[in-house]
């Protein structure tokens, strides 16, 4: 007779199992896809909260070819947004209150081979920590990638402050 133990993984764990490197982790959590899965115990994730649509301070669609959301700057989610030199991934769009005190949303991914970016307030760019693509805050390629592969420039959107400073809108 043969016998098996069940054994409980939390979220992280189970990724871990599967071979997931620490930036396929974060990308998963910040985006929230993995929202739904697992207990009420697991592992709280890093990431700006949960994605457009749950009524968690987002209105709108911040995927796909539509890109046109409202994030409400006054919910916990997103109040970091506030700050100069700070940044949130929302869906597939990366939204940075710069170094210089102005609001900029590009796409999230690197056009070079798709890893999720990362704004730097100390240098005042997008950066790839993949291969070290850099990014201009107007989506200009600023350096190539370490490769030395030519890559096109990001993809941005437009943004607006409501009069009161509490709603960023972000269009195509």
């Amino acid at each position: 007779m043969k016998t098996s133990t069940n054994h409980q993984l939390n979220r992280g764990q189970f990724l871990k199992s599967l071979g997931l490197g620490s930036s396929a982790l974060m990308a998963f959590y910040c985006i929230g896809t993995l929202a739904s899965c697992g207990s009420g115990n697991d592992d709280p994730g890093p990431g700006p909260g949960p994605g457009p649509g749950s009524g968690a301070g987002v209105t709108g669609s911040a995927s796909g070819n539509n890109i046109d959301f409202t994030l409400d700057l006054a919910h916990a989610s997103f109040s970091q947004l506030k700050t100069a030199g700070s940044f949130v991934i929302i869906g597939d769009v990366l939204v940075a209150f710069t170094a210089g005190s102005t609001y900029i949303a590009v796409q999230k991914l690197c056009t070079h081979e798709g890893s999720t970016l990362a704004y730097r307030s100390s240098e005042n760019d997008i950066h790839c920590s993949n291969h070290g693509s850099l990014f201009t805050t107007a989506g200009a390629v600023k350096q190539k990638p370490n490769t030395g592969d030519n890559i096109n420039s990001l993809k941005t959107y437009s943004t607006s402050l409501s009069s009161d400073r509490t709603k960023l809108t972000v269009k195509a």
